[in-house]
């Protein structure tokens, strides 16, 4: 399938984007800077295009992100610390996300003639985020059938859907994804700070996954204690 990756430049899209890029046809990475504070993760994006050949558009919905108000990612809101499972995650939340990325990709995708669209859902990511389950992707697809109709067939790829971020990080190794060159952290300072929910969750990861983690941590060893409090 010739597919179009939406990439934020993390350990999840940049896995996937080298998945497609192995088993099908990349035909480029799709990135939004929506206002994200830890914007800096736009540039592994950037160099994943770069290093797989593949053309990266980079689309500006930063006007539509000030209007996406209270949460920790757009707004004056402080990133919590701890693990996904904790309700103060849901602070990370930017309404509709998804959704108009995945509309805008499809958009792009239809253009160039392309069968797919991949996006990097994975089952961590469902207690927290409504527009990462199974039941938006299938509607969201379905949606996307009658936006088209008549002009483009194209689908949805998901593969990460039901898998774990420890799944995704043996993939990623199995395709030799650079771990190196990709930022996780919502805080988006100069390091991973290694105590909000992502950071916690991509430590535990590599952990569970039995792959060395390369990655550099402000804070080493708050994953542990983050993981015991959640009960994860």
């Amino acid at each position: 399938m010739k597919t179009l990756v939406v990439c934020s430049g993390g350990l999840d899209s940049v896995s996937l984007a080298c998945k497609v890029a192995a088993e099908n046809q990349l035909i480029g990475l799709v990135s939004f800077d929506y206002g994200q504070r830890h914007r800096k993760e736009l540039d592994f994006a950037a160099q994943c295009a770069k290093r797989l050949g593949v053309p990266h558009h980079l689309i500006d919905i930063s006007s539509v992100g000030k209007l996406l108000s209270g949460s920790a990612l757009t707004d004056i809101v402080d990133v919590p610390d701890g693990h996904y499972a904790e309700d103060t995650m849901k602070i990370t939340i930017v309404p509709n996300r998804n959704a108009i990325m995945l509309a805008i990709g499809f958009g792009v995708a239809a253009a160039k003639k392309g069968d797919a669209v991949a996006a990097a859902f994975h089952g961590g990511d469902h207690f927290i985020y409504p527009d990462c389950r199974p039941a938006f992707s299938e509607a969201f697809e379905a949606m996307q059938k009658h936006a088209l109709d008549g002009y483009a067939d194209i689908a949805l790829y998901t593969p990460f859907l039901n898998l774990s971020k420890a799944d995704i990080v043996r993939e990623g190794a199995a395709h030799g994804t650079p771990f190196d060159q990709t930022w996780s952290c919502y805080k988006g300072g100069e390091t991973h700070c290694g105590r909000c929910g992502t950071c916690v969750e991509r430590r535990e990861a590599f952990d569970l996954a039995d792959v060395t983690d390369p990655t550099v941590y402000a804070d080493t060893d708050f994953w542990k204690g983050a993981i015991e409090r959640a009960g994860a």
